[in-house]
């Protein structure tokens, strides 16, 4: 780290943060543990806690399903 100029980081927050955007990436628990090579989901799950972009997110994705919704023709 110190010769990438990256004082006060250490590789594990590197760790850390892929595993965090992998998560919000839309990774599964399964596929987090395989790629961070743990065996305990307890683990996984640190890296899948609830943001408040996951809210908005699915929010914007429910209204634009009841926009489309409501553009489709009558049968």
């Amino acid at each position: 780290m110190k010769k990438l100029g990256l004082k006060g980081v250490h590789f594990h927050d590197l760790r850390h943060a892929g595993n965090v955007w992998a998560s919000k990436a839309g990774m599964s628990t399964r596929d987090l543990m395989a790629r961070m090579g743990h065996d305990d989901m307890r683990a996984a799950l640190i890296y899948q806690r609830a943001t408040s972009d996951a809210d908005r997110i699915i929010a914007d994705r429910l209204s634009k399903l009841v926009e489309e919704h409501r553009e489709k023709p009558a049968d």
